[in-house]
């Protein structure tokens, strides 16, 4: 997989109180957090990753002094060195409940509008277009769980799902898109102080999205996934709602 694949997709908006200050190792960590690189995979060379970034290499690598400073990434010396992913930063709750009051409700519907736009015509281009072998191991891994209770592990294997759903549909516009929408909303659909979504949900959404696909019918593969994208989207302004409540600051501390 080239670095155009892994990184240009992925241009995150997110507010300062989510990110690094510096984009291009925000970038680099959407693409981590989207299941583009794994934990324990190695970077691009600094040339290649630089040349991607259309920066020079010293700029790109006070991003990565950045990323070691968050102890994302670590630089190894020798035959056998580069610089390897070694975690996933998830913000605090106290971040989310920063970044969600900053939001309007009239954000949170805009964002789930275009989602579900983005995200059933995807589903539908699958159901159309993608072969059965494709399909089944879409199946295989909407069954994935993350191996451990680690939230970033299983953010990353959720991610991964619905990223490679955009693939499927071989449309390079679509799968950015998806890439993109994902990585802004899984934050809060993740975090306990916003929807909060449990590892078995999750794994049952994909599920349901998988098992639409495999029929072969565009509109329930688009109802399916637009179904679960507004669910989402409801719980996160339920707790959106309750923060902007007076008492919000009393109820969260207790």
């Amino acid at each position: 997989m080239n670095t155009a694949s892994l990184f240009s997709p992925v241009r995150p908006r997110l507010p300062a109180s989510l990110t690094s200050g510096d984009e291009l190792a925000d970038t680099i960590t959407a693409a981590i957090s989207l299941g583009s690189i794994a934990v324990g995979d190695r970077l691009p060379a600094e040339i290649d990753l630089a040349a991607e970034f259309g920066v020079a290499v010293a700029t790109l690598r006070k991003s990565l002094a950045v990323l070691r400073s968050q102890q994302v990434v670590e630089t190894r010396r020798g035959r056998d060195g580069g610089t390897f992913v070694m975690r996933v930063p998830f913000p605090s709750d106290a971040q989310v409940r920063e970044y969600l009051r900053s939001l309007s409700i009239i954000d949170l519907r805009d964002y789930s509008d275009e989602h579900t736009a983005v995200a059933g015509g995807i589903a539908r281009l699958v159901s159309q277009r993608a072969l059965d072998q494709d399909l089944d191991a879409l199946a295989e891994q909407a069954q994935q769980q993350a191996e451990t209770d680690d939230l970033t592990a299983q953010v990353s294997l959720d991610n991964r799902f619905y990223v490679q759903l955009g693939a499927e549909s071989q449309s390079q516009r679509l799968m950015r898109a998806q890439m993109r929408l994902q990585s802004e909303v899984s934050t809060l659909k993740w975090s306990p102080a916003a929807a909060a979504t449990s590892s078995e949900a999750a794994k049952y959404a994909r599920i349901q999205v998988a098992d639409a696909l495999r029929q072969r019918d565009p509109e329930l593969a688009e109802a399916t996934i637009g179904n679960l994208i507004r669910q989402t989207t409801y719980r996160i302004i339920d707790v959106k709602l309750t923060l902007d409540r007076p008492d919000s600051e009393g109820n969260a501390a207790s």
